[in-house]
């Protein structure tokens, strides 16, 4: 039995682990791609740190307060600030290769909806290289790995959490894994809007899902930031670093139409709307080819590989695009759930630091900062954990049987189709723009797949690498989630942060409270609760 088992391997999940580890605790860290193929490494732009001499905490937790429109919680915003420079000087001391100005400092961007340059950087791989000196920091503590593994449920009994199930993906085999505490950190549900997200295609909410299911409760599920700037039709993240290094949005007629640098919300939209008229352009020419290419040189290569275009002579078509999930499984500062021993962090937590809305640079920093607590909290709580469970474990044999069993599932209707069906009416009626009639169609149409979903079988019947089975196993967990996500916006009757509705065009005072998810006798329920 391990003393802190990690599930996730970004920067939430690594630096968990290190802090565990540096704790004195026997870690494991769990994977379902190749450890640094995590959604933290697309991560472009920056991470927040108010170091700049016209900057100071304050301001910053002011900044993040704004954004959240008053869904964040003020208490867990001050600590993620607050904590800001200790991270910093965690990261630099580790060996993070920020970009730096000619005499030493770190060099900074202002990210939307911030009032101050406070993003550090490296060049536009900033989530990238945080990534890799975790993890070669994390190898060299000896913390340890296992990777291809997805994980299948959380392993409970009497609201204690014990481990998880996996699938092992190379041998399509079952495996338990038993702990004194877990930590979350799979990511966010962005891959709801398939074929209209920036996040790669192993992000599919399967910690959220699994946590649901073992009883934790949700909240916040309705919020989604999408990102402004994507590669049109490729939905390819184009980073937010090239409109805070002066970057133009141009409609059609070759003219600025919005503040670049507002908050996403309001820029995504704008995009959104203007591309009723024609394309839509981020335009960096006029910053010179040298500084494009010192600063931007994933943009560069980006624009030049998927769609040939030379980014310091043409602007780029963009469209926006599902980017960030707001919402998650709901903790508390020390990144507990409501179930014993099973903690959170990251994406797929709601920690009540972004509410409605994310402003620019927190994610990575919310990923460091309640990562680190996620693991000296695990640790402390591990050491108190002294009770044990049977081997093999009920969770086990019925996952083991489920497993088996999904091989002679009818295969009558083809899921792959429904996916791709789901990311069109997700992005069309849960996108940007929402009203009651369409979110309540997509509804109904959810509700008729998870009826169906035993007759979507795999047509794949081998053993080996097996990935049309776990593509099947995320597809359920995305209906599962997908419910909550429309219940849940159908049940906000207003519009705040990214959460726009047509027909209630204003922010309602009753509505600022977060929303929670949870199951009552198996019913899926939403009610609303005071930011706390």
């Amino acid at each position: 039995m391990y003393d802190v088992l990690i599930i996730g391997s970004g920067i939430a999940g690594l630096s968990a682990a290190i802090e565990a580890k540096a704790n004195g605790a026997n870690v494991l860290v769990v994977s379902k791609t190749a450890v640094t193929a995590c959604g933290s490494s697309q991560a472009q732009g920056g991470i927040n740190f108010a170091i700049d001499s016209e900057d100071d905490i304050e301001l910053h937790i002011k900044d993040t307060l704004k954004s959240s429109q008053g869904l964040g919680k003020k208490e867990h915003i001050e600590k993620l600030c607050k904590l800001s420079l200790d991270s910093l000087s965690w990261l630099d001391n580790m060996g993070v290769v920020f970009s730096k100005l000619e005499e030493g400092s770190f060099a900074q961007r202002r990210l939307g909806g911030s009032s101050k340059k406070r993003a550090c950087y490296a060049s536009d791989y900033t989530g990238l290289k945080i990534v890799h000196t975790l993890y070669d920091k994390a190898v060299s503590l000896g913390v340890e790995f296992l990777s291809e593994y997805m994980l299948l449920n959380m392993i409970v009994e009497d609201r204690c959490c014990y481990g998880v199930t996996l699938l092992d993906i190379k041998t399509t085999t079952v495996k338990e894994v038993l702990a004194k505490s877990t930590v979350l950190a799979t990511g966010g549900y962005s891959g709801l809007f398939e074929g209209f997200t920036t996040n790669s295609y192993a992000v599919t909410g399967d910690g959220i899902a699994a946590a649901f299911r073992a009883g934790a409760r949700l909240s916040n599920m309705e919020f989604v930031q999408f990102h402004p700037t994507a590669l049109k039709d490729k939905n390819i993240l184009l980073s937010e670093s090239a409109r805070a290094e002066g970057g133009y949005l141009l409609d059609a007629k070759g003219e600025r139409f919005v503040d670049e640098l507002q908050s996403r919300d309001v820029v995504a939209r704008a995009v959104f709307e203007k591309l009723k008229e024609g394309n839509v352009y981020l335009d960096v020419r006029h910053l010179g080819s040298q500084k494009i290419n010192e600063l931007l040189p994933q943009e560069v290569a980006i624009a030049s590989n998927f769609a040939g275009i030379d980014i310091t002579k043409e602007p780029i078509p963009i469209n926006p695009a599902a980017h960030y999930s707001m919402g998650g499984i709901k903790i508390d500062e020390e990144c507990r759930t409501n179930i014993k021993n099973l903690f959170a962090c990251g994406e797929c937590a709601d920690a009540l630091v972004h509410g409605a809305n994310r402003l620019g640079g927190n994610s990575l920093l919310e990923g460091v900062v309640f990562g680190r607590v996620a693991g000296e909290t695990s640790v402390k709580e591990a050491t108190k954990n002294n009770s044990s469970i049977h081997s093999p474990t009920k969770q086990f044999l019925s996952d083991s049987a489920f497993i088996n069993g999904v091989f002679e599932f009818s295969n009558q209707i083809d899921f792959y189709e429904k996916r791709n069906f789901m990311g069109k009416i997700f992005y069309k009626n849960i996108g940007l723009f929402r009203t009651d009639l369409n979110m309540k169609a997509v509804l109904s149409q959810i509700r008729q797949w998870q009826k169906e979903f035993s007759f979507m079988g795999i047509s794949d019947k081998g053993r080996i690498y097996n990935t049309n089975l776990v593509e099947f196993i995320e597809f359920g967990n995305m209906l599962e989630l997908s419910e909550i996500v429309v219940v849940s916006a159908v049940s906000r009757c207003e519009s705040r942060g990214s959460h726009f509705r047509i027909d209630y065009p204003q922010s309602h005072d009753s509505f600022e409270k977060i929303s929670i998810a949870s199951r009552v006798d198996g019913i899926l329920a939403v009610d609303f609760g005071e930011v706390k």
